[in-house]
């Protein structure tokens, strides 16, 4: 098993996302058997400039038997932006979701908060085992939705994209993320691997569709283009962030 580490970065940022890292991490130790994942060179910890202010960005990367990736990336702009992005990516020969969930916070609270199971089998449907287990969670009424971007064509009908009201939602919408990473580990444990090449070509297709859509998100984007330049974040955004075998 790999052991995980104390991040410093964690610890100045937003409390609901260090609560979330902190959780994350703790699952994935529990859940899974990790090991060590090989993150590009000088793509793990990086640290640049952005209108003036200081940028640093930290990955951490573990895989599993059924997971060729398990990314846990934080990210801190000056005293003025927070950043927690996560992407479960399963091995192509198990018919698993894409888990993924990105906390954005700012002095004034969470501006986005986004979690999701993202199919990417040949139907672009959960399985009944996901589905159903989704739809029995209690129902929880935030006061400000927010709408998916026009790549978000990637997403479930479960997936839930808000603007946090105060901290009582925060602390709701911690809880479904908590629920839905719960879902996921339990059933992913109970999946058995896929024997044939067709469905394989699949599921990697399917991969590869969510991958290329993510690269659309011009709001990441821009950040780090300003701070790292084009050639970087090129590389960043596909080697490190979405990267698709």
């Amino acid at each position: 098993m790999v052991a995980t580490f104390k991040s410093s970065l964690r610890e100045r940022q937003h409390s609901l996302i260090q609560q979330l890292a902190n959780w994350i991490e703790e699952q994935w130790t529990r859940q899974f058997n990790l090991s060590s994942y090989d993150i590009p060179e000088n793509l793990g910890y990086v640290e640049g400039n952005l209108e003036e202010e200081k940028l640093i960005i930290e990955n951490r990367c573990y895989q599993t038997t059924q997971f060729r990736k398990l990314h846990l990336e934080l990210a801190k702009v000056g005293d003025r932006l927070d950043i927690l992005h996560c992407v479960m990516f399963p091995r192509p020969n198990y018919d698993l979701p894409i888990f993924g969930v990105d906390l954005v916070a700012s002095q004034a609270g969470i501006g986005a908060a986004i979690v999701d199971l993202s199919p990417v089998n040949q139907d672009s449907v959960l399985t009944p085992f996901y589905a159903q287990a989704l739809a029995n969670l209690p129902q929880i009424d935030f006061s400000r939705p927010r709408a998916l971007p026009e790549w978000g064509k990637i997403f479930s009908e479960f997936c839930l994209f808000v603007h946090p009201h105060n901290s009582q939602e925060e602390k709701l919408f911690l809880v479904r993320v908590q629920q839905y990473l719960a879902i996921h580990c339990k059933i992913s444990q109970a999946t058995s691997p896929i024997s044939a090449p067709i469905q394989t070509a699949q599921i990697l297709t399917g991969q590869r569709y969510y991958c290329a859509q993510q690269q659309k998100n011009d709001k990441t984007r821009r950040v780090l283009e300003k701070s790292m330049g084009k050639a970087w974040t090129d590389r960043y955004v596909t080697q490190m962030l979405f990267n698709c075998p």
